[in-house]
């Protein structure tokens, strides 16, 4: 591992993540909900289900 770079992320590209992940994180910190939980192995959060079904649609099944 010493010596090779390619083992390791650059500054610029975690900086570039957590650009993307902080206003996720924020946004729950101040009550902006929080992710659906559902059951390990499943389809899927039902909010995911109702999201889809306002514009006629539905996922495809995972197999």
């Amino acid at each position: 591992m010493a010596g090779d770079g390619t083992l390791f992320q650059r500054a610029d590209t975690i900086e570039a993540g957590w650009r993307v992940v902080q206003p996720i994180l924020g946004a729950w910190r101040d009550g902006g909900g929080a992710p659906a939980p559902y059951e390990a192995g499943g389809q899927g959060p039902e909010a995911a289900e109702e999201l889809l079904a306002r514009d006629g649609r539905r996922w495809r099944p995972v197999r």
